[in-house]
């Protein structure tokens, strides 16, 4: 089975890159075709790998600032002709699933998310602060790129969902029926700390955005004076700052190292954001700590009410205050978060996507006309 992978862009380190390297893991013969790859801003182990860009590689300035050229991925993509594979699995939240093949390849496309730039662009405004101008001037665009978009998910043979919530995107926006494989999360970095060891504050940790809505469980903890330590930086740290109490810390960037035992010590993680999956609620459980979620998106295929968490019905301050003025930690056993997390491991993700792909190729092989 000649094999490809297929990623959007290479020009920053997220979950999404966190996927393809697991997909390089499983497949290390296969090379990565992606947009544009700036080696400076990535791992060096990518180094390793054999990475295949797209011509907009070379546009000026690209490395650094690749939104602005958002009107040209589809011709990029457009343009891939990848009917040399057997197979071809893209790893998607952009563009990069509208590539062509002939009828003897079979597209598998693991969906983080449809194409957020169009079918969310409110949420995207909000996301990327742009100015009225700018969303003036994208609007038409954006209703062009919804058309080559759904087009372009009409090539793909099978969608696989990160999550629920990504099911239903797909199905709604693409039309399309999916299967759900959870994206990996590297369990084994996080065991719960004895009791005595475990303190008590809550915890998030994340980039400091508008969307993530940490302003909610800093009001909340504020408001109802709970200790909460805040990890993490972003545009929005000044803002959250402001509106801090006393009881509440701002840890700053927190290394990889000291993540696993700063989860295992706090009383529960929050995780107040609307997302779709949603490592770090994992992560937690991993570490026998409950989480506090709002209840949407990812979160409620991972946090289960009473039993590994609790879930806030509205993103508003008084909604989350009332689950945490009720919420009483001594309710769940560490032990029993842990084993919930493992059914989200990456040796769970490694079974799931191999046997996926190798059904699917099987059965289309098998198929009138097949190889």
């Amino acid at each position: 089975m000649k094999l490809a992978l297929v990623h959007d862009w290479l020009n920053q380190v997220g979950g999404a890159e966190d996927v393809l390297a697991d997909l390089v893991a499983l497949y290390p013969d296969a090379p990565v075709y992606t947009s544009l790859y700036a080696p400076d801003k990535m791992p060096a182990a990518y180094r390793n790998w054999d990475i295949r860009t797209l011509w907009m590689d070379r546009l000026p300035g690209i490395h650094d600032h690749h939104q602005p050229y958002l009107p040209v991925y589809p011709l990029a993509w457009g343009g891939l002709d990848l009917s040399e594979y057997d197979v071809v699995l893209s790893n998607k939240s952009g563009f990069c699933h509208g590539l062509r093949h002939g009828p003897d390849t079979l597209h598998v496309c693991y969906c983080l998310a449809p194409t957020r730039y169009v079918w969310q662009f409110e949420a995207y405004v909000q996301r990327e602060n742009l100015s009225a101008a700018q969303v003036l001037a994208l609007r038409p665009l954006v209703a062009l790129l919804r058309g080559w978009d759904r087009r372009a998910a009409d090539r793909v043979d099978h969608f696989i969902a990160i999550s629920t919530e990504i099911q239903a995107r797909i199905k709604t926006y693409y039309g399309r029926d999916s299967a759900i494989i959870f994206p990996p999360v590297d369990t084994a970095r996080f065991m719960p700390a004895p009791a005595a060891e475990v303190e008590d504050y809550f915890l998030i940790v994340s980039r400091h955005i508008p969307y993530k809505r940490i302003d909610l469980a800093v009001q909340a903890c504020t408001a109802l004076g709970l200790p909460l330590k805040v990890g993490g930086t972003g545009r929005d740290t000044e803002r959250l700052k402001a509106m801090a109490g006393p009881t509440v810390e701002f840890l700053g960037f927190v290394p990889d190292g000291d993540l696993p035992g700063l989860m295992a010590r706090c009383r529960a993680f929050l995780f107040p954001g609307l997302e779709d999956f949603g490592i770090a609620p994992v992560q937690a459980l991993a570490a026998g700590r409950p989480v506090i979620a709002y209840a949407g998106g990812g979160a409620l295929d991972t946090v289960i009410p009473g039993q590994t968490g609790e879930l806030f019905a509205a993103q508003t301050v008084d909604s989350l205050a009332a689950v945490l003025r009720a919420f009483d930690a001594a309710r769940y056993d560490p032990a029993r978060l842990h084993t919930h997390a493992l059914k989200f491991d990456r040796a769970v993700f490694a079974q799931q996507i191999t046997a996926y792909v190798e059904r699917a190729w099987a059965e289309k092989q098998a198929a009138p006309g097949g190889r």
